[in-house]
């Protein structure tokens, strides 16, 4: 050991003279022992260097893409990888796995206590409000969902691939709005609205072949501008109401004709029924004139006979009261009292 390094070894406060030290590992303090230990330093610092850039690690969500003086070589999945060190080969990452979003009018700001999703205060009116088909102002709110399908054309196709999507995203929403009535967006037309913009996004791009697979759009918050927040509440009151009593009369419709209905089959099969009476009974007085026609042809005093007493049958005990008199005799002839046949043969008193 040097002098100088003896001196401080017994003592000195201070640190040690690099020199000294430097001297000590290369021999001495000639020139050659001092490059010796820089040059020994160096490569130590190159092997470890070396040695952290020789591999890297790809996360379970992830592909890594590995360019080499700029080109792609290899697209790897997840686990560990090993490369040429020193910057030769250079990675990329991209979150292929994991089901990214643009949000539009509103921005999320993490999850709070509770697993629910803290949003931001502020609101952006440049991205929300659009115009309608029937020019009214509405504030829309929406989600674009999607996965990088391919992480080469995601990186390469487009200079700025998030920021064209949401650019198309924003586009298409606003045609597919300004094509529709306001009642129907806020309304019935959010499915409709949800699955024409997913398809005509999807078809963009495809056409710039950016690598882009959308999963759903979904709309948010979908509401007229504060201003005209009382106007549009009124409106939509009428038409509810309107739409009310018209399923009132819809309900009133399918109770009353079902019931004209039946009543105009009963109708129906009650003629059908009569005509088929009156028919049948015609019919049959027709052969009954037939057959006492006949009959009298053959006999025509028996035939007489038997029908003036038929009707005199019929007609007698409709009658109140009868009196059977002869010429020039007062009160009623003893051998034809009607009265009291009539009483006798109903079991009453003479």
């Amino acid at each position: 050991m040097s002098q100088s390094n003896q001196s401080w070894g017994r003592g000195q406060s201070g640190p040690p003279d690099l020199k000294a030290v430097l001297g000590s590992l290369g021999g001495g303090g000639s020139p050659k022992g001092v490059l010796g230990s820089i040059l020994l330093v160096v490569v130590l610092l190159v092997a470890v260097w070396g040695a952290l850039t020789s591999f890297y690690t790809v996360q379970p969500e992830e592909r890594a893409v590995v360019k080499r003086f700029g080109a792609v070589i290899a697209i790897t999945d997840p686990g560990l990888h090993f490369r040429l060190p020193f910057g030769i080969d250079q990675v990329q990452r991209v979150a292929t796995e994991r089901v990214l979003k643009q949000e539009f009018g509103f921005r999320s700001e993490g999850t709070r206590e509770g697993g629910r999703t803290a949003y931001s205060p502020d609101h952006f009116e440049d991205e929300s409000l659009m115009l309608t088909g029937d020019l009214n102002m509405i504030d829309v709110e929406w989600v674009v969902q999607y996965r990088i399908a391919d992480p080469i054309k995601f990186l390469y196709r487009m200079r700025e691939p998030t920021r064209t999507l949401r650019d198309i995203s924003e586009s298409v929403m606003r045609r597919i709005v300004g094509n529709m009535l306001g009642s129907e967006v806020l309304t019935i037309g959010r499915v409709e609205i949800q699955r024409q913009a997913r398809v005509e996004i999807q078809e963009i791009l495809d056409g710039y072949d950016a690598g882009i697979r959308i999963s759903t759009v979904e709309m948010q918050d979908v509401v007229p501008p504060p201003a005209v927040q009382p106007a549009f509440n009124e409106v939509n009151e009428a038409r509810q109401e309107r739409e009310r009593m018209i399923n009132e009369a819809q309900r009133r419709v399918n109770a009353e004709i079902p019931n004209a209905e039946g009543q105009a089959l009963r109708t129906i099969a009650e003629a059908e029924g009569y005509a088929t009476e009156r028919v049948n009974r015609a019919l049959g007085e027709s052969a009954r004139f037939t057959a006492v026609l006949r009959e009298y042809q053959r006999v025509p005093e028996v035939t007489r006979a038997r029908l003036y007493l038929e009707t005199l049958n019929e007609a007698l005990p409709n009658v109140g009261q009868v009196l059977v008199v002869q010429d020039g005799q007062v009160g009623p002839f003893p051998l034809l009292d009607v009265n009291r046949g009539t009483a006798r043969a109903t079991g009453g008193q003479p």
